[in-house]
């Protein structure tokens, strides 16, 4: 059983019988889950389909999101400071005052990203 938890609360925010977190994500996603201030520190995401996905205020440090397509998902505010978005597809994303500090962006695709007070 994995558990997505809150960040600020440790509440559960999705759960289920997945054998990995991209797992439990791609089914939170498909059914319209609300991820936001989820705790996905650290986690390997590389290659997740996390496209239009709410993940505003979500803890993503040092989060591995190489290749992984975030197209139109809502980061606003989220923390991915040292996160690896090498050659992520953010096109459309909410940035929004997110923490990219220190963050890999080599190859990501921004076209159309909304960077708004970002910390680059």
């Amino acid at each position: 059983m994995l558990e997505l938890k809150n960040r600020f609360t440790g509440e559960v925010i999705y759960s289920g019988e997945f054998e990995t977190i991209t797992d439990l994500l791609a089914d939170a996603i498909s059914k319209g889950a609300n991820l936001g201030d989820a705790n996905l520190r650290g986690a390997n995401l590389q290659g997740a389909n996390l496209g239009g996905a709410n993940l505003r205020g979500a803890n993503l440090w040092s989060a591995n999101l190489q290749g992984a397509n975030l197209q139109g998902a809502n980061l606003g505010d989220a923390n991915l400071r040292d996160a690896n978005l090498q050659g992520a597809n953010l096109g459309g994303a909410n940035l929004g005052y997110a923490n990219l500090w220190s963050a890999n962006l080599q190859g990501a695709n921004l076209q159309g990203a909304n960077l708004g007070d970002a910390n680059l």
